[in-house]
């Protein structure tokens, strides 16, 4: 597939998903790692997040699930966060999400996560 087609797919999976702060991700890369922004749009979200088979809310489940079992992808995970109340998650399935990860990640990741989620959730006061 076309370089350039698969680019412009993963901007716009970017832009669906985080707004004008995916192109802000992808910008900051570009003095230092052009390479990984690239990737970034091509692979991670114009061929993984375009695939057919799982809506955008369940992606995000699903990565808040990996990101908080990792306990080291704070930022990620914050983000991440973010784009699931986007993508229609209440803050009950999120919380649920991060805790059902206490059996496989331990106490400590699933609690990082709960704090990420309150930094989340603080920013926004409107209830889900």
């Amino acid at each position: 597939m076309n370089e350039n087609i698969r680019y412009e797919r993963g901007v716009a999976k970017l832009t669906e998903i985080y707004g004008d702060k995916g192109k802000l991700l992808l910008d900051s890369l570009q003095d230092i790692a052009p390479d990984m922004a690239r990737y970034i749009a091509e692979f991670a979200f114009g061929d993984i997040h375009c695939r057919p088979g799982l809506d955008l809310k369940s992606r995000e489940i699903a990565t808040i699930a990996a990101l908080t079992a990792l306990g080291t992808a704070g930022p990620q995970l914050r983000s991440h966060i973010r784009a699931a109340l986007s993508a229609g998650c209440t803050k009950q399935e999120i919380i649920e999400v991060i805790m059902q990860m206490t059996l496989y990640a331990g106490f400590p990741a699933a609690l990082n996560g709960i704090q990420a989620a309150r930094e989340i959730f603080s920013e926004d006061p409107l209830e889900k």
